[in-house]
This record gives C-alpha cells, sequence and structure tokens, in this order.
C-alpha cells in the first residue's frame, strides 16, 4: 500500500485490480474452461453452450458489481472476454478428449481455478484490513496534527497580542 499524490491509498500488491488486466484475468481465463468442460460434460450443443457461457461470465461479472468490487470498465469487459477467449477453444476441442479424460480435465482445472481464486480473495482480504488499518492511523494522525497546529497557532496569537499591547500606554510605567 502507498499514498499516491493526492493523498489516497493505492493497493501495491500482485492481485490489485487493473485498468485492463491483471492476476485475477488468469481465474477468469480458467472458469471459462470450466465452464466449456461443464457444458460439454453435460452434454450441450454449441450455440446453447455459447449463450449460457456468455450470459455466465456477464452474469459474473454483475455480481461483482453487486459485491462492489471495483473495477474499471474495461477491466470488467477484458474480463468477459478472457473467459470466452478460453472457452471457445476449450469447447471446440473437448470432442477429441474420451469422456473421462474431459471429466478429469473439468477437474483438475476447477481445483487449479478454486485454489487461484482463494488466494487471490485472501489477500484482498488482508489488503483490506491493512488499508483499514491505514485510513485509520492516517485519521489519528490527522487529527493530532490539527490539534498541534491549533495550538501552535492560538500560542503565536497570543505572543502576538501581548508584543502588541507592551507599547501601549496602559503597560508604560507611571510618573509621578
Amino acid at each position: 500500500m502507498r499514498l499516491n499524490h493526492k493523498g489516497e491509498l493505492v493497493r501495491t500488491d500482485a492481485w490489485r485490480e487493473g485498468k485492463y488486466l491483471d492476476l485475477w484475468s488468469v481465474p477468469h481465463f480458467l472458469s471459462g474452461m470450466v465452464v466449456a468442460l461443464s457444458l460439454y460434460v453435460f452434454g450441450f450443443e454449441v450455440r446453447s453452450a455459447f449463450v449460457i457461457a456468455f450470459l455466465l461470465l456477464v452474469g459474473y461479472e454483475m455480481f461483482e458489481v453487486i459485491a462492489k468490487i471495483d473495477e474499471t470498465r474495461w477491466n470488467r469487459t477484458l474480463d468477459v472476454v478472457v473467459g470466452m477467449v478460453s472457452f471457445v477453444p476449450a469447447f471446440l476441442l473437448a470432442p477429441a478428449l474420451a469422456p473421462e479424460e474431459a471429466r478429469v480435465a473439468l477437474a483438475i482445472i476447477f481445483i487449479m481455478d478454486a485454489v487461484l481464486s482463494f488466494l487471490g480473495w485472501r489477500e484482498s482480504q488482508k489488503a483490506a484490513v491493512l488499508e483499514a488499518t491505514l485510513r485509520a492511523e492516517l485519521r489519528k494522525e490527522r487529527e493530532r496534527f490539527t490539534r498541534r497546529r491549533l495550538a501552535i497557532s492560538a500560542n503565536w496569537k497570543d505572543r502576538r497580542n501581548r508584543w502588541r499591547t507592551k507599547g501601549q500606554p496602559d503597560d508604560a510605567p507611571k510618573k509621578s
């Protein structure tokens, strides 16, 4: 985590959200393959499988919006594109596999996708906790700085007032 020039906290870990593509693109790629192999194993025809895959990938991006996962529009769009890019060859090449091979490939890719997604989620949770801690510390430091600034300002005003009133006739020693 670091502060940018605007004073905002910016994540610097590998799982941070990118403008276009990021490390989360890998689980999206694997998800496209999982969807393809799942639809193939369940016997969906090509046209139906393409429509279902597209709707699932778009639906997941809509879920991310509801879950308030902050991404750029391009990143969301490319997440769907990446998923479809992996879906197409996986679905079209799946018939070359024996049914048992397709199931094994599905299981392996699903586990890889789940593990990567879990690791990314866990790192994002750690980053959220760190961000909350840093924001609290920043707030305390700002409050402490404001109190010190106000105290110094009051002290200077008091000194300036005493200095200005020193030369006034009330302070001058009276001659008898």
